[in-house]
Parts: structure tokens; C-alpha cells; sequence
């Protein structure tokens, strides 16, 4: 029996050691950094009542890990990868511990300290990012990559749902230092399992190039590709002017008032939606009709915030943000194994910060969008035109994007159908 005729099953990838430390090490680390995301911005929004400082606070993280992040693909490639996981969530846990320092020692007046500090967390991210994505391809063998992307996305979605939904209720019982302690403790057992992985065998880039032209390589072979440069494209259109997250705080306070807990429902809403759906993809991967699936799940999303936007009942914007989970979490499947099949081994790392840079720019970029344009027309007409605008980024998307619209691969094989 060949390879191609032996059935797949769904537990393949948890198999192997060091497949589970690597899931362990994205889950904690997952965690923590969307609990982050929580506290931070509920207590930003508490101290200023300014939906200007919540995108602000997407900037400041934008500007380091945009900045960084071309040159962090270009050290994931040249460097030991784990090695800079290990040095960066060490630094996302120092900077943790400062946040729970500051806000114990002066908790209505510690703005400028947390922006310094979410500054740092996205120079650490900068590094990271590239360099997880890279490693993964040296932790997982390919055969197993979309079973090995499926259940990676169903942990970091699980713990996108835990994580803000359980500091929400921590947030209300010990306040913002307690909060700040249990996410620096999720940083150190990330941490720990990082540390467990065993080292792997990494090929170095041989050309002695110049760095900016080496750098440059990923960004040349990303906008070679139309289907990679159409759906990473497409991606960051939506979320940039479809995302809501950023805007959360507003509507937990002001429109649903719901206050922290309802905050960390309403984060862990889109996360929940997404894991669902990630665990029937290691049943089902949904690639075998890549492009037209990533395109209607794209719409989707885009419906699915619009219902949020005009919602003023707590249980139907809690539906509304599971359902842009759903579809956002088909789409993540899709876009991580199109990175990871449609890369070369030495581009892997600057093919991965090219990646990161589209994410940074929808999710930071976008959070300062919104909380822009939320402080000039509101926050209700803010999101409802970013569900508007995303129905048509896919419309535009689907009728220049051709290989796109045709992408197929074998769920069995992973090879492309032509």
C-alpha cells in the first residue's frame, strides 16, 4: 500500500513528542497574549473613556512588530529559531511582570507605562512570529502539515476562547495585577514547552547576499505567487476594516453594558466559533476547494460583523461574533497551509514575515482604524461600514484573483491540482 492509499487519521499529528510541545507551547503562549490584549485595553479604556486611546494602543504594537518583523524573517532564517522563541516569550513575560508592578503601584495613572510596555511585546513579536511559523515546518513533517495546522489552530483558538473569557471574571475578583501575574505565569509555561522540543536540524541560507536584498526574497516570491499574494491580500482587507475586537471594550461598557465579564465573553465568542470549526477540519480539511472556500468564508465573516455592529442584545452579538469565528476560523486553516505548502524550505522564515506583516497590519493597523474612525462617525456606523467594506474586498478579490478562484490541493496527498 502506498503512502497516498493509507487513510489519514485525525490524531496523526499528536503522535509525535514534539508536535505536542510545540501545540503546549502555542496554547499557553495564545493565552496569555489574548488575555493580554484584554486587560490592557479594558484598562486603558477605563482610565481615558477614549475610543482614540484603544486604537492607539493597536499602533503602538504595530509600528515595532511591522517595523521588525521583515528583519525578524531574515534572523529566523540565518539563526536558531527556537533559540528566539525562547528569548522573546522571556521577554513577553519581564513585560507581564512590569504591567503587574505598575499597576499595583499606581493603577489609575499608569497609561504611559503600559503603551512603553505593549511597545516591547511587539518588538519581542517582531522576532517571534517568523520564527514560530518557520519552526513549525522543522517540528512537523510534511505529510502531516494540515492535520499538524489543524490541530495547532484548534489550540490557539481553544485558548483564545479561555483566555479572555476566564481573566475577565480574574479581572473583576484580583483586579489588573492579579490578572498580570496568571498571564506571566501562562509566558513561562509557554516558556517550558518551547524549551522541551528537541533541537532540530534547520537548512542556513548559503547565498552571501546583502541582507536588504536577502529580505527581500520572501516579499519577491510572496507577490510571484497570485494565489499566496491574493489570499494573505484578502486577509488583510478584511480584518483591517471588518475587525471589531479592538472596539470590544466600547461595546461591553457603553452599548451592552456588560462590563469585564461580558468583555471576555465577547472576546472568547469569535475563538470558540473558530475551534469548533478547527476541530472538524481535522476531519475535514477544507482545501480540497481552497480558493472558492476561502472566499466564501471571507463573505461570511463580513456578514457576520455586520449583524454585530447593529446588535443591542448581548446574546445576539455573542451569536453574531461565534459565527465571524466560524468562518474566520476556516479561513486559518486555509491561509497557514498555503503558507506552509507554498513556501521553499530556505524562504520559509522571510515567506513566514511577509505573512506576519499582513496579519500585524490587519489586526494592529486595524485596531488603530477603528478607533479612529469610531472617534470621528461612532462606534456602531464604524463597524457596520467595515462588515460593508469587506463584502466588497471579496467581490473585487474573486473577480481579478483567477488561480485563486481555482486553487484546489488533495486532501491525501497535499499536491495541487492543476
Amino acid at each position: 500500500m502506498t503512502d497516498a492509499q493509507i487513510k489519514p487519521h485525525f490524531l496523526d499529528a499528536l503522535k509525535i513528542p514534539d508536535i505536542r510541545y510545540f501545540i503546549g507551547a502555542v496554547g499557553f503562549f495564545t493565552l496569555a497574549s489574548r488575555a493580554l490584549a484584554v486587560v490592557v485595553g479594558f484598562q486603558i479604556y477605563q482610565i481615558t473613556h477614549n475610543p482614540l486611546s484603544l486604537g492607539l494602543l493597536g499602533l503602538v504594537e504595530a509600528i515595532p512588530a511591522i517595523s521588525l518583523v521583515l528583519f525578524g524573517g531574515y534572523v529566523a532564517d540565518h539563526f536558531n529559531r527556537q533559540r528566539i522563541l525562547l528569548i522573546t516569550r522571556a521577554i513577553s513575560f519581564a513585560c507581564a511582570l512590569i504591567m503587574a508592578f505598575l499597576s499595583w503601584r499606581n493603577p489609575s495613572g499608569s497609561l504611559l507605562g503600559l503603551y512603553v510596555m505593549i511597545f516591547l511585546v511587539g518588538v519581542a513579536r517582531g522576532f517571534a512570529d517568523p520564527a514560530s511559523t518557520a519552526f513549525e515546518s522543522q517540528v512537523v513533517p510534511r505529510p502531516l502539515t494540515v492535520n499538524a495546522s489543524s490541530w495547532i489552530g484548534s489550540v490557539w483558538v481553544t485558548s483564545a476562547v479561555i483566555g479572555p473569557a476566564a481573566i475577565g471574571f480574574i479581572f473583576d475578583a484580583w483586579g489588573a495585577v492579579g490578572s498580570y501575574l496568571i498571564i506571566a505565569s501562562s509566558f513561562v509555561v509557554a516558556w517550558i514547552f518551547t524549551a522541551l522540543i528537541q533541537p532540530k536540524a534547520q537548512p542556513v541560507p548559503q547565498s552571501t547576499e546583502p541582507i536588504f536584498k536577502s529580505i527581500g526574497a520572501g516579499w519577491r516570491f510572496v507577490f510571484s505567487n497570485q494565489s499566496l499574494k491574493a489570499a494573505l491580500a484578502l486577509d488583510l482587507f478584511a480584518v483591517l476594516f471588518g475587525g471589531t475586537m479592538a472596539l470590544l471594550p466600547i461595546y461591553a461598557e457603553d452599548i451592552l453594558h456588560v462590563g469585564a465579564k461580558g468583555l471576555g465573553l465577547l472576546n472568547a465568542a469569535p475563538s470558540l466559533g473558530a475551534v469548533m470549526i478547527t476541530l472538524l477540519a481535522t476531519h475535514r480539511p477544507p482545501i480540497a476547494r481552497a480558493g472558492r472556500n476561502l472566499l466564501l468564508t471571507v463573505a461570511g465573516f463580513g456578514v457576520s460583523i455586520i449583524v454585530f455592529a447593529f446588535s443591542k442584545n448581548f446574546w445576539l452579538s455573542m451569536t453574531a461574533l461565534f459565527f465571524s469565528g466560524v468562518f474566520d476560523g476556516v479561513s486559518m486553516v486555509i491561509r497557514r497551509s498555503m503558507v506552509r505548502l507554498l513556501s521553499p524550505d530556505h524562504l520559509r522564515g522571510r515567506v513566514a514575515a511577509a505573512n506576519y506583516v499582513f496579519i500585524c497590519a490587519s489586526n494592529e493597523l486595524g485596531a488603530f482604524e477603528s478607533g479612529l474612525l469610531a472617534s470621528w462617525i461612532g462606534t456602531i456606523p464604524c463597524v457596520a461600514v467595515g462588515g460593508f467594506v469587506t463584502l466588497g474586498i471579496v467581490a473585487l478579490t474573486a473577480s481579478l484573483a483567477k488561480e485563486l478562484r481555482s486553487l484546489r490541493y488533495n486532501p491525501q496527498t497535499l499536491e495541487q491540482k492543476l
